[in-house]
C-alpha cells in the first residue's frame, strides 16, 4: 500500500462520513430548531461563558481534544499492523467518536451548558450523577498528573544543570506563547481588532517567538522546579476569563496544529513512499507478543487509540468548556463532528509517519517517531533535505504546545467537575450562597484541591496506575454515548445510533480492565509489588462495578421512557 493512497482514501471516507452521516444526525436530534439563544449568550458572565466565533472555538476545541493523543495512540496500536488501525480510525471516527462528541456537545447546550454529570443527573438519578463526576474527577487528575508530568519533563532535566538547549528552547517558546495569547486576546475582545488582520499578526508573533526560543533560551531549571511552575499556571489559567487566555491561546495553538497537519501532508503527497510490509505489515495478528507478553487486539486496539477514533475525554471538552462559549447551535456539527473527523486524518497521518520512521530506523519514541517520520518524508522531497532538522525541531515543539492546551483545559474541566458535585439537579453554582457547599462551589477553592492533588500525583508516581487510564477514559466514552442517549430518549428523538457504540464501548473497557485486574493480581501473587498493582486491582474492580452500575441505571430509565411511551 502507498501512503498517499491509503492517505486519500482515508480522507475522501472521512468527509463523506461528515457531509452525510453528520447531516443525518442533525436532522435527527433537531439541531438548529431551538429558538432559543445558546447558554454563551444567555448566561454570559465573562468567566466562563463567553460566546466565541466559530473559528476560534474550533481553534480551542481542536487544540483541547487532540493533544497528544491521535499520535501516541496509533503508535501504541501499530503492533496490529496498519490496516485494523485504520479501520478503527475510519469507522470509529464517523460512528462512534463523531456521534460521541457532537451528541455531548448538543445536550450540553440544551443543558444550560453543563457537563455530562448534570445531563445525567436531569435525566437518569441523582446517585448516577454524583458516581460519575467521582469517578471523572478522579480520571481527570490523572490527566493532570501526566500531562504536567510531560510538560515538566520537557521543559527541563532531572536537575537544573542536566536541562538541554532543546528544552530550554520548548520552555522559552511555550511562555512567550502565553504573552502572545494574552495581547491577542485584549486587541480582539478589549480593542475589537479585526479577527483576520489579528489572526495574521498572531501567526507572525508565534513564527517570531519559536525563532527566539531557538536562540535564545537562558532559563534552565529541574523537571521537578518546572512542576510547581506549571501548577501554578494551570490554577491561574482554570480561573481567568476564557477571552483573556484559554480563547487567544488555544486559537492560536491550533494554527500549530493546522500547519503540521500540512506539513504531513505535503510530507506524504510530496514522498508517497510505499508501506514496507515487512517493516509495518497490513496484519499482524489478534495475539501480538510485543516484547511485554501476548497483546490481544481486543480489546487493546479499542482502549489504545481512542483520541483518534472516539475518548471519554472529548465529552469532558464538549461538555464542559465548548458548550458554554458556543455561539450558534449550528455551529456545533463543524466544531464537535468536524473536530473529530480531523483528528481521525491526524493519526492515518501518524500511521503514515510510523510507517516511514520505521524505514529510516527512527522509532526513540512516540515523539521521535512521529516528529522524525513526517520531516524524514518532507527531507525525502528533491530540494528539502536541508529543512529535516529544522521542521523535526518544529513538529517537536508543537506537540509540547498541545499537552500544555489539554493541561489547562482539563484543569478547567475537573474544577467545574468538582463544583457540580455539590450542586442539587438544576442549581448552577450561583444559586448556593450559604452553608459549607458555598466554599466547594468556588472556583479557587476548587481549583486549589484539584491543582494540588494533580501535582502531587504527578511528582509521585503517576506512572504506577497510568495502566488504567486508556479503559478508564474509555468507560468515560461509554457513559457520555449512554447518558446522550438516555435524554434523547426522554424528549422523544431517536437515540438508536448511540445503542451499538455504547455497548461495544462499555464491553471493551469491562474486558480491559477484567484483564488488567487479573495481571496485575499475577503480579502481586509473585511477590515484591509496590503499592502500584494493589491500586489497580481496587481502582479496576470499582470501576467495573460502576460500569454495571450506570449501565442498569440507563437501561432502567430507558425502559421506564420505552413503557410510558
Amino acid at each position: 500500500m502507498n501512503s498517499l493512497v491509503l492517505l486519500v482514501i482515508s480522507i475522501i471516507v472521512l468527509v463523506c462520513g461528515y457531509i452525510f452521516y453528520g447531516g443525518w444526525l442533525c436532522k435527527q436530534w433537531g439541531v438548529g430548531e431551538s429558538k432559543e439563544e445558546t447558554p454563551a449568550h444567555a448566561m454570559e458572565d465573562g468567566v466562563d461563558y463567553v460566546p466565541a466565533k466559530a473559528p476560534v472555538l474550533m481553534g480551542h476545541h481542536f487544540s483541547s481534544i487532540a493533544g497528544a493523543g491521535p499520535i501516541t495512540g496509533p503508535i501504541g496500536a501499530a503492533m496490529f499492523g496498519w490496516l485494523p488501525v485504520t479501520l478503527w480510525i475510519l469507522v470509529g471516527g464517523i460512528f462512534f467518536g463523531g456521534v460521541h462528541d457532537f451528541g455531548a456537545l448538543f445536550a450540553s447546550i440544551r443543558h444550560k451548558g453543563q457537563s455530562i454529570g448534570e445531563i445525567i443527573s436531569a435525566n437518569m438519578s441523582r446517585r448516577a450523577k454524583r458516581l460519575f463526576i467521582i469517578f471523572a474527577y478522579l480520571t481527570l487528575i490523572l490527566v493532570v498528573a501526566a500531562f504536567a508530568s510531560i510538560v515538566a519533563s520537557t521543559f527541563g532535566g532531572a536537575t537544573a544543570a542536566e536541562t538541554t538547549d532543546s528544552q530550554a528552547s520548548v520552555a522559552m517558546v511555550s511562555i512567550l506563547f502565553i504573552v502572545i495569547a494574552i495581547v491577542f486576546g485584549f486587541l480582539v475582545y478589549r480593542r475589537n481588532a479585526p479577527m483576520a488582520v489579528a489572526s495574521v499578526i498572531g501567526v507572525i508573533a508565534i513564527i517570531a517567538i519559536m525563532a527566539i526560543g531557538m536562540n535564545f533560551h537562558p532559563i534552565k531549571l529541574s523537571s521537578n522546579a518546572w512542576m510547581w511552575i506549571v501548577g501554578v499556571y494551570i490554577a491561574i489559567a482554570s480561573v481567568t476569563p476564557v477571552w483573556i487566555l484559554l480563547q487567544p491561546r488555544d486559537y492560536l495553538s491550533s494554527f500549530l496544529l493546522y500547519a503540521m497537519l500540512f506539513v504531513a501532508v505535503v510530507g506524504v503527497v510530496g514522498a508517497h513512499p510505499n508501506i514496507d510490509s515487512t517493516l509495518f505489515p497490513a496484519f499482524a495478528g489478534f495475539a501480538v507478543d510485543n516484547g511485554n507478553g501476548i497483546q490481544y487486539m481486543f480489546p487493546v486496539l479499542f482502549t489504545t487509540v481512542a483520541c483518534g477514533a472516539i475518548s471519554g475525554f472529548h465529552s469532558l471538552v464538549s461538555s464542559g468548556t465548548t458548550s458554554k462559549q458556543l455561539d450558534k447551535e449550528m455551529d456545533a456539527k463543524p466544531i464537535a463532528y468536524g473536530g473529530m473527523l480531523l483528528e481521525c486524518v491526524l493519526a492515518v497521518l501518524t500511521l503514515c509517519a510510523i510507517a516511514y520512521a520505521r524505514q529510516i530506523g527512527t522509532t526513540a519514541g512516540a515523539t521521535d517517531i512521529f516528529a522524525g517520520g513526517i520531516a524524514g518524508m518532507v527531507a525525502a522531497i528533491p530540494g528539502l533535505a536541508g529543512a529535516q532538522n529544522t521542521l523535526y525541531t518544529l513538529l517537536v515543539l508543537t506537540y509540547s504546545a498541545f499537552c500544555l492546551t489539554s493541561l489547562d483545559t482539563a484543569t478547567r474541566l475537573a474544577r467545574f467537575m468538582f463544583q457540580e458535585f455539590w450542586l442539587e439537579p438544576g442549581q448552577t453554582v450561583g444559586d448556593v450562597k450559604e452553608g459549607y457547599k458555598k466554599l466547594m462551589v468556588n472556583p479557587y477553592f476548587a481549583t486549589i484541591i484539584t491543582v494540588i492533588l494533580g501535582v502531587l500525583l504527578g511528582l509521585n508516581g503517576y506512572g504506577k496506575i497510568w495502566g488504567l487510564f486508556g479503559a478508564a477514559n474509555q468507560l468515560l466514552a461509554g457513559i457520555g454515548l449512554l447518558a446522550v442517549a438516555t435524554w434523547l430518549g426522554n424528549i422523544g428523538r431517536n437515540n438508536k445510533m448511540f445503542l451499538f457504540p455504547m455497548g461495544f464501548m462499555i464491553i471493551v473497557t469491562i474486558c480491559s480492565l477484567a484483564l488488567t485486574v487479573k495481571n496485575q493480581i499475577g503480579i502481586i501473587s509473585a511477590g515484591g509489588a509496590d503499592w502500584g498493582p494493589y491500586a489497580q486491582v481496587i481502582i479496576g474492580a470499582l470501576l467495573i462495578v460502576l460500569a454495571i452500575v450506570l449501565v442498569i441505571e440507563g437501561v432502567q430509565t430507558l425502559s421506564r421512557k420505552k413503557a410510558a411511551a
